[in-house]
């Protein structure tokens, strides 16, 4: 249980917490504030998206309504595009940003963008660290420093997808910015808003991977391991 009360804990832990709240107000406020300004041509999210990825002559993915505040995602085994209540059927400048970086992931998969594939094959081992690799570290600092490593191993799948996750993201980003602009869909004035809430969302990967680490770091430390005392 001392885990809870450990004072060297938290100066690990609240410094990746602090981003992450940080981040995460940060999107949501550029979200709700570009929410608001619509675009000049009208285009909803889901329309958007259509339209980039008809420029691409991607014509096999389906783009589908999900429930929940940015939920938005691209399944590259299903080829679904989910855009979320938010950005469906919205004409806003945050919802057409958000659904062309959505398709900025369908437009990597079509071009066979290797990060993307990498972090597709990393899910089953980010799902075994998330779910075991933390309780066997914890359950290793009362028992021994084998424990703790294998915990760490198990927990470091889960850093190397966030890792993975950043090339991924930023290029979809990326992508989207410069497509929808040439494409006509929004102005070079309206960029400045997508800029805004893209950035923003980019960051919350960048908190996540930071965290993650932090957490490593900790465990690693209190066992011995990286010099510190058990």
């Amino acid at each position: 249980m001392y885990l809870f009360f450990d004072p060297i804990y938290l100066l690990f832990i609240l410094p990746g917490l602090a981003l992450s709240l940080w981040a995460s107000a940060r999107t949501k406020s550029a979200f709700k504030k570009y929410s608001q300004v619509r675009t000049m041509r009208g285009l909803t999210g889901a329309q958007a998206a259509q339209e980039l990825l008809r420029g691409a002559g991607i014509t096999d993915v389906s783009i589908v309504q999900s429930r929940g505040m940015l939920s938005d995602h691209y399944n590259p085994v299903t080829k679904t595009l989910a855009l979320s209540d938010g950005v469906y059927a919205s004409n806003s400048v945050a919802a057409v940003g958000v659904a062309a970086h959505e398709a900025g992931h369908a437009l990597q998969h079509a071009c066979h963008y290797s990060p993307l594939w990498v972090r597709s094959a990393l899910v089953p081992t980010a799902k075994i660290g998330s779910s075991i690799g933390y309780i066997v570290m914890a359950l290793g600092l009362y028992f021994s420093q084998e424990m703790v490593a294998v915990g760490a191993v198990l927990f470091a799948g889960v850093l190397l997808f966030q890792i993975v996750t950043l090339p991924v993201e930023f290029n979809a980003s990326s992508r989207a910015k410069a497509l929808i602009v040439q494409q006509g869909i929004i102005s070079v004035q309206e960029r400045e808003g997508v800029d805004k809430v893209l950035n923003a969302a980019a960051l919350t990967y960048v908190a996540a991977a930071v965290s993650t680490l932090l957490t490593l770091l900790y465990f690693l430390w209190r066992s011995g391991l990286l010099g510190g005392r058990r």
